[in-house]
């Protein structure tokens, strides 16, 4: 993501109140691990909204709508791809490709964050995240 791009998009997040990552913690209240839900609404919810489809407050700021993420299996033939998912998430590993991304490299936010830092705690919260998407997912219309 291109700089004057990357300071938009936190800007907005701040506008609208979403917490910088390096001050929000891993764990619950309550001490346990965030769930996908959790983690999806704290850091991906500003941009793909509430339930995902891409609606999110910040959307309006971006150049592409983000991705309506309840489709991504009927987008796939029927098949929830949670490896290239994961993937995207984490970012870390960009695929050329695809294109310049606007999405915020969520591993290297993960891991400089105050809860992260331990490669397993960032696979963690991925993997919770991805698992939090294919429940969410639209049945194939048939």
């Amino acid at each position: 993501m291109r700089t004057s791009a990357r300071l938009l998009l936190l800007t907005a997040l701040a506008a609208f109140g979403v917490t910088p990552v390096s001050a929000q913690t891993g764990a619950s209240p309550d001490g346990s691990r965030e769930s996908g839900k959790s983690v999806f609404t704290t850091y991906c919810a500003s941009c793909h909204g509430e339930s995902g489809r891409g609606d999110g407050a910040v959307a309006i700021f971006l150049r592409r709508r983000p991705a309506d993420l309840t489709e991504i299996a009927v987008r796939n033939k029927g098949t929830f791809p949670a490896e290239r998912v994961y993937q995207m998430i984490d970012g870390r590993q960009a695929v050329k490709a695809h294109g310049e991304s606007q999405m915020p490299i969520w591993g290297d936010a993960f891991a400089k964050s105050a809860t992260g830092g331990d490669e397993r705690a960032v696979k963690a919260k991925i993997d919770a995240v991805v698992a939090y998407l294919e429940s969410i997912q639209k049945a194939p219309v048939r």
